[in-house]
């Protein structure tokens, strides 16, 4: 038996802890919205502009509803939401950006349908684009919430923080992690595995610069690891797989590891070695 001043500990915690965040919650609206702005994601896409006026309608109450509980907001829950609610043009323009570069850069995606109804880089964008305006705006620890949501369903951990650019392709994306003040430019392409991190992760570097800058129409493939807040990838440069770079690099630059690898065998007397394929 546990003895009851542990519980008499856990209960002192508990009245401590402010009132919960809706998490769950508004991960679920945000899912919903996606299915707003992308039909393909919808189990029953709408037939009639008044549908969609009334889902967006319902959209924006909610959003207003769960906002209300949440404390120390920097503005009214109402205001927050409209100005949110305006911003879903520009949202889900930006993310169509963020498919067509995912289409044009992978052959094996079929289609925008596809894309936007099940890879898990777009999915993973989507939701750190909608965690990002919340950060923009000041919102307390749920744009954090809905950025880990996003990395348990997809392995991507994407800091609602960081600043991304427009036409951004994920490639695969399992084990991608991109810091905070990281800042990356337009039509930019990272595959799977890759970490945009700090050389240093002392607390007293909270508020600095600590994650590297990525200039526009960079690739980064995968496992490369790119870290320091002073360290610079300059436009149209390509970074090989499994590169570890803390400097910066100019723009137009190629830098890869070059690997040794040995292959050797011993010789079968009997026979040569034959293949079927």
């Amino acid at each position: 038996m546990l003895p009851d001043s542990f519980a008499a500990e856990l209960a002192l915690v508990h009245a401590s802890v402010p009132d919960a965040l809706p998490g769950a919650a508004f991960c679920a609206l945000a899912d919903g919205l996606l299915a707003l702005l992308f039909p393909q994601r919808a189990e029953r896409p709408l037939s009639t502009a008044d549908a969609v006026a009334a889902d967006l309608y319902h959209f924006r109450a909610e959003l207003v509803e769960l906002l209300a509980l949440v404390p120390a907001l920097p503005a009214s829950a109402t205001a927050l939401a409209d100005e949110f609610t305006a911003q879903l043009p520009a949202l889900r323009a930006a993310l169509l950006r963020d498919a067509s570069a995912i289409l044009a850069s992978d052959p094996a995606a079929q289609g925008l349908g596809e894309i936007v109804s099940s890879y898990p880089g777009f999915y993973a964008t989507a939701l750190y684009r909608i965690a990002h305006a919340l950060h923009q705006r000041g919102l307390p620890r749920l744009p954090r919430l809905l950025s880990e949501y996003a990395h348990q369903r997809t392995g991507i951990d994407i800091h609602p923080g960081a600043q991304i650019g427009s036409s951004f392709c994920i490639d695969h994306g399992t084990g991608l992690v991109i810091g905070e003040t990281a800042i990356i430019g337009a039509d930019v392409q990272i595959y799977q595995g890759v970490t945009l991190g700090a050389l240093s992760v002392t607390k007293g570097l909270q508020g600095t610069k600590r994650h590297p800058t990525i200039e526009d129409h960079v690739v980064i493939y995968a496992g490369a690891t790119i870290l320091g807040g002073s360290t610079v990838v300059g436009a149209h440069s390509i970074i090989g797989g499994n590169v570890w770079l803390t400097e910066s690099v100019p723009s137009h630059s190629r830098v890869y590891h070059r690997a040794h690898i040995q292959i050797s065998r011993s010789v079968d007397p009997a026979a040569e070695l034959v293949f079927s394929i």
